[in-house]
């Protein structure tokens, strides 16, 4: 890895870091807003992620389960084989749910990586997941912007993040596929100020952010994150954490299943409501077989219905 670099080096003064930080987030005005609302009819859609249906069965089966149980859409894994793609969205089309999303990631490496082959790796694979979108028919792609660690600094990480998302969106627009920022455990974009004027700083209605409701638990309360990212949440990814943020770092706790954890789920969903949001809600739990994803599938029902 290249030693870090100074201040100067990264084209970010700690005054215009600070600002764009926090304060564009303030200054979105109506108009940016009215660009990346999500839109769907007699939303928010219930959706399950790919990899929680049962390995066992074949493509074909595992989407009719899906739908079996009450989801209307499914989060698909990158897919480069164009046979494989052509095969998982015939098999959504036959069973009724729709591919809304790629959940492509981008831990390894990513974007941020002080290594110049791995960074310029992410971002071809960035681009292969953008494609893999538009040939599955999916909205967008989750990916996780940056990583911050011994080794790269945070504002190294918002810098490069920033450069290569950029670098990306020409190929976002022509497709058509949004690129939706999740945060995670990633030492980045650490609070709801910060993510939304990360998010605005690209000025485009191909970037959006992919909220997660169990993964600020840890340190934060979604209901806040959600009230204020408010438009730009494309995409929600539902999980449950128990536990939560505590007085002086007091943090604990792990996952659990919907309505199991700490999260306040009533509140949440009006935070939803507030903003509303009408896209598809994703759960991203372990797998299971049909009794169990038609368990799931009613706690989703129960939490859209404020209880």
């Amino acid at each position: 890895m290249k030693p870090n670099r100074s201040q100067t080096d990264t084209g970010i003064s700690r005054r215009t870091f600070v600002w764009g930080t926090a304060g564009a987030a303030l200054l979105a005005g109506p108009a940016e807003a009215q660009e990346t609302v999500p839109t769907a009819e007699h939303g928010p859609h219930k959706a399950v992620l790919y990899s929680m249906l049962p390995e066992n069965l074949t493509v074909e089966e595992r989407l009719k389960l899906a739908r079996d149980v009450g989801f209307e859409g499914v989060e698909a894994p990158p897919l480069t084989d164009p046979k494989e793609q052509e095969r998982l969205r015939a098999a959504a089309e036959s069973a009724g749910v729709r591919i809304h999303s790629v959940i492509y990631g981008g831990w390894d490496p990513p974007l941020s990586s002080p290594d110049p082959q791995a960074a310029a790796q992410s971002l071809k694979n960035a681009e292969a997941a953008l494609r893999c979108a538009q040939a599955l028919g999916a909205d967008d792609i989750l990916l996780v912007p940056a990583v911050v660690d011994a080794k790269t600094r945070y504002v190294e990480a918002y810098h490069r993040s920033q450069q290569a998302i950029r670098r990306l969106l020409p190929l976002a627009e022509q497709l058509k596929v949004k690129i939706c920022l999740e945060e995670v455990w990633n030492n980045f974009l650490l609070s709801p100020l910060e993510f939304a004027a990360f998010v605005d700083s690209f000025r485009s209605r191909w970037v959006g952010a992919y909220f997660d409701v169990g993964n600020v638990v840890p340190f934060a309360w979604p209901q806040d994150w959600i009230r204020t990212l408010g438009y730009r949440i494309q995409k929600v990814h539902l999980k449950d954490f128990k536990g939560g943020p505590g007085l002086f770092g007091g943090i604990g706790g792990h996952f659990v299943n919907l309505l199991e954890g700490s999260i306040d789920w009533p509140e949440v969903r009006r935070a939803f409501a507030e903003i509303g949001y009408t896209g598809y809600m994703t759960t991203e739990l372990a797998g299971g077989d049909a009794a169990y994803l038609r368990d799931v599938s009613r706690r989703v029902d129960k939490i859209l219905a404020g209880g």
